[in-house]
């Protein structure tokens, strides 16, 4: 089997609060390491009130005291709203705390409109994603280029070992800086409206690639939700759960929190959004473990992925932990 791992929104329940929420994916990450999962990733989502990833770097260094073997990353650092230079430095302070178990996984969805102009009010000079993922290669590196426009300049703390950086995205512009700066490649499945075919996407970033002194060979990760239950049919009740969470959070009528099974259940689904829901059941693996199993293979070969990310995004703090539970017995 190939190498699985998590990617956690830190979802915030129906009944639950923002702590609740935060302590929860803590105790998934915990459950994670000891279950033998390869990462844990988590995510930067900003005015999404339903979810409680905004800060990647700071949630990370409290994983990272709180397990003692899994990988942590972000799944992603939204690199252009920020200084690749105190990126930098930021993921070289949780190096220097957690040696080799540290991710940088950069992305560059610009988010809602009034978020990134919150984000980059007063900013001056603007470099391209391109640059700034080069600059952060600098950085990361101690590469002090001749041409360079800060050719002297060094991110402390100097530490003796580096993150494995990761460019993610679901289209070409992101998969072909990977391959030309010889860095890791995770493909969004999961993402909205999605239309590329990922197998041309993640062969052409093979085709790219060109070795780096950080990486010498491509590598994949697809990366999608899944819904993991005893059966069937409780896999697709709580799969209603992540059905209403995404038509709403995908909409300008966010909700403040991850609905429970009985707020589906009550509130029920127009035609028009069941409609809906078909077209995100492409995003999304469904049912028992064995089936999820299957999918997940398949959804592997289809992206041609050397490792899969999976989004345990639906209602309940035991559904969660028992769908990885359930997941670690059919893979391990």
């Amino acid at each position: 089997m190939i190498p699985i791992s998590i990617l956690d929104y830190s979802p915030i329940f129906e009944g639950s609060n923002v702590r609740e929420a935060l302590l929860h994916t803590e105790e998934l990450a915990q459950l994670a390491d000891t279950l033998g999962f390869k990462r844990y990733w988590v995510a930067e989502h900003h005015h999404v009130f339903s979810v409680a990833g905004s800060t990647p770097e700071m949630l990370m260094m409290q994983l990272a005291a709180k397990t003692d073997r899994i990988r942590l990353g972000s799944g992603g650092i939204m690199l252009p709203h920020y200084s690749p230079y105190k990126v930098a430095e930021n993921f070289r302070m949780l190096e220097a705390f957690h040696p080799n178990r540290i991710d940088l996984g950069i992305g560059r969805s610009p988010g809602f409109p009034m978020v990134n102009r919150a984000l980059n009010e007063e900013r001056g000079h603007r470099v391209s994603f391109d640059q700034q993922v080069k600059d952060l290669y600098k950085y990361l590196t101690d590469d002090l280029q001749e041409d360079h426009r800060f050719s002297e300049l060094i991110a402390t703390p100097q530490v003796d070992t580096m993150p494995e950086i990761w460019l993610l995205g679901r289209g070409g512009r992101s998969s072909r800086v990977a391959a030309d700066l010889g860095a890791s490649y995770a493909f969004a499945h999961f993402a909205p409206s999605s239309k590329a075919n990922g197998r041309d996407i993640t062969d052409d970033y093979r085709q790219r690639f060109k070795a780096s002194s950080v990486q010498k060979h491509p590598y994949v990760m697809a990366a999608v939700f899944v819904v993991i239950a005893n059966t069937e049919e409780e896999a697709e009740t709580l799969a209603q759960t992540f059905d209403l969470w995404v038509l709403a959070v995908e909409t300008e009528d966010q909700p403040p929190y991850m609905p429970s099974v009985e707020t589906v259940v009550e509130r029920g689904f127009t035609q028009k959004e069941v409609e809906r829901i078909q077209e995100n059941r492409d995003r999304v693996v469904i049912g028992t473990p064995e089936q999820v199993k299957e999918g997940l293979n398949t959804l592997a070969q289809k992206d041609n992925a050397d490792e899969l990310l999976v989004i345990p995004q639906f209602y309940g703090e035991n559904n969660r932990k028992q769908a990885l539970e359930l997941l670690a017995d059919v893979w391990f």
